[in-house]
């Protein structure tokens, strides 16, 4: 009798665990920097939708450009319209996999460095790319954290001459995600 209660109580953890294999967010954060000597440009969304699957380790980040916000509205109204060109490119995006996920356990709480390979497509542009970054684990929760860099120039986003010494050559691009487990 021991034995089947054992039994069943290891079956029911193994399925719960089964049964979280996917975690979202709608409400993720990424943020970007831009420096220089002349000015520092920084803006913030909090309006980014992920989907992480622990068992096969796909990610996929939406972020909508409309939905990053500026200290200043001229800014803001210039990085919609004259850069990113927001009506015609609504969204970026980042599609990939988080390699030997099987680093990570997700039945134990926990930070883990992981790398994460895929393709970031913005303003009509996509490329490969590999960051780095941590998959902390806390319950039915998953935080994602990365920090990385983007060159506007190669995703064709044109900065005007007379404004070129305001922005950096590359721009970091920070995220910081809860994404909470999906129940079937």
């Amino acid at each position: 009798m021991k034995r089947i209660i054992i039994t069943m109580l290891l079956l029911a953890g193994i399925f719960s665990a089964s049964y979280a294999q996917k975690y979202m967010t709608r409400t993720g954060k990424v943020s970007f920097f831009s420096s220089t000597p002349i000015e520092n440009i920084e803006a913030f969304n909090n309006e980014t939708a992920s989907i992480f699957d622990a068992k096969s380790g796909d990610i996929v980040f939406q972020a909508p450009i409309k939905s990053f916000k500026f200290e200043k509205e001229t800014m803001q109204e210039h990085f919609n319209d004259d850069y990113m060109e927001s009506s015609k490119y609504p969204k970026s995006d980042f599609k990939g996999k988080v390699e030997d996920i099987s680093k990570v356990n997700f039945s134990k709480d926990g930070s883990y460095k992981v790398v994460a390979k895929g393709k970031l497509t913005m303003h009509g542009v996509t490329h490969d790319i590999s960051v780095p970054g941590t998959i902390t684990v806390k319950g039915s929760e998953l935080t994602l954290n990365t920090k990385f860099m983007v060159t506007p120039q190669d995703y064709n986003i044109k900065i005007p001459s007379m404004v070129a010494s305001k922005i950096a050559k590359n721009i970091e691009i920070t995220v910081n995600s809860i994404l909470t487990a999906v129940q079937k």
